[in-house]
């Protein structure tokens, strides 16, 4: 199979969480460590499969009804 020629580079799909859930995927973008610390070694298809797993962490999240960001804000309010 021939290979897509790409004109974009694959975004980051980083939020600016960057905090882990008890099973160590970020909160944010739902990526693992590993797919954290390696993002800008991967090659472009590797890129679209992690986004292709943290759109399958984030429905699988969205269907046992917990929300991948947190509905209280990390600081209280001062008002």
């Amino acid at each position: 199979m021939a290979e897509q020629l790409e004109f974009f580079p694959v975004p980051s799909p980083c939020r600016g969480i960057c905090q882990s859930d008890d099973r160590g995927y970020c909160r944010g973008c739902l990526r693992s460590r590993e797919e954290r610390f390696n993002w800008m070694k991967f090659s472009d298809a590797q890129k679209r499969e992690v986004l292709r797993l943290c759109r399958l962490r984030w429905q699988r999240l969205y269907r046992v009804g917990k929300p991948a960001e947190p509905d209280e804000p990390e600081q209280p309010s001062l008002f």
